[in-house]
């Protein structure tokens, strides 16, 4: 038993005085230079000069559809004229439809509107040194004219700018007799009624966005764009009812909630003429590069 112990013993500080005698091991981790891999940076120019493209768009007005032609005009930068045709409506606009029937009604609308830009602008590619080509990020702007035309959304059969539903009443003696009268409702046109009796307006277009074309093949188009739209009448234009019904207090069961005079509703003034109109915008562009 104390051989062994002594043995152990032995063998321990034989290990311990080995490494204190052993020369002192220098060791070092270094890691290598980071080196960079040389990149050629593809200039817009080097692989196309022109492109055209057709656009669809989608935002608070509605759908749209456009075309555009682009032209380089420095090693990353673009310029671009576009035509358009889009919706026109007010923002405050909410859509009801008819569970049984389908029809749409939309409350206080006055008109119904279709809006034709035509801009020309200004597109700036960005990140082109950290972004890969088949990725290519843009920033833009445009500006140009636009024609608006409006035409009316009901039939407005005695021009008081306020559509009677057939809800408004009046309740009129005759002969000692008590009767009630209701206002004669007046139709929502369709989509293409009421055109006849349109008309134009001449404004100012413009929208902000940034977008990214898609892909390496440099004769194809394929871009998708974020953006703000926007419209400016210095007129202005009547897109809700101009008008609506003077509200009384009833004071009995036999009065109309309404001011009636000579048998016709008394209407005072309700929405302005609008001069702006602005939306968010996504547009999805298809077409060809050469």
């Amino acid at each position: 038993m104390n051989k062994r112990y002594y043995l152990l013993q032995t063998g321990f500080l034989s290990l311990i005085l080995t490494l204190f005698l052993l020369p002192e091991a220098k060791a070092q981790i270094q890691e290598p230079e980071v080196v960079e891999v040389p990149r050629d940076l593809i200039t817009l120019s080097d692989e196309y000069s022109s492109g055209f493209g057709i656009s669809v768009n989608m935002n608070n007005f509605g759908f749209g559809l456009g075309g555009e032609y682009r032209k380089v005009v420095a090693p990353q930068s673009e310029i671009i004229f576009k035509l358009g045709f889009t919706g026109l409506r007010d923002e405050s606009e909410q859509t009801f439809t008819d569970f049984f029937f389908g029809q749409q009604i939309v409350p206080n609308k006055f008109q119904r509107g279709l809006a034709f830009p035509l801009m020309a602008g200004f597109r700036q590619r960005i990140f082109p040194d950290i972004i890969q080509e088949n990725y290519r990020f843009f920033v833009s702007a445009s500006a140009g004219p636009v024609a608006a035309f409006t035409y009316p959304y009901f039939d407005d059969s005695n021009g008081n700018g306020y559509r009677e539903t057939g809800n408004e009443y009046q309740f009129f003696e005759d002969n000692g007799e008590l009767f009630v009268r209701f206002a004669q409702p007046e139709r929502v046109n369709d989509v293409f009624s009421g055109m006849g009796d349109g008309d134009w307006h001449w404004g100012a277009a413009g929208e902000l966005k940034i977008g990214v074309d898609i892909g390496s093949n440099f004769s194809r188009l394929n871009s998708i764009e974020f953006g703000y739209y926007f419209y400016y009448f210095a007129d202005g234009i009547q897109m809700m009812q101009p008008n609506q019904p003077v509200i009384q207090e009833r004071t009995g069961p036999n009065q109309s909630p309404y001011v009636w005079e000579n048998g016709q509703l008394v209407v005072e003034e309700f929405f302005e003429p609008q001069k702006f109109f602005g939306t968010p915008q996504i547009t999805f562009t298809f077409g060809w590069l050469w």
